[in-house]
């Protein structure tokens, strides 16, 4: 199941860095955590799914790649995104 519009929408209103902004590094590692925490609950139930399995550790390593980015251009947006996610390193 994709993200839905109505919580796609609530996450950007929640984590957008200016008023129009829907694809900063924040916004985007939001929606992957999100889709992350979806596909991890549905591969508990369908452990042979291995198409997903793949999608899902695509999803998690570009999630580390923005994260690392902004680690190093801005440790202080990074620090509260981290908190507020509460992403586990």
């Amino acid at each position: 199941m994709a993200l839905l519009s109505d919580r796609k929408k609530e996450l950007i209103g929640e984590f957008k860095v200016h008023e129009k902004d829907t694809g900063s590094p924040d916004v985007q590692v939001a929606l992957l955590t999100e889709k992350i925490t979806y596909l991890t609950e549905h591969l508990k139930k369908h452990v042979k799914d291995v198409h997903s399995r793949r999608g899902l550790l695509q999803m998690v390593n570009k999630r580390r790649r923005l994260l690392d980015y902004l680690k190093k251009n801005e440790y202080d947006r990074y620090k509260t995104l981290i908190e507020r996610l509460k992403i586990r390193k």
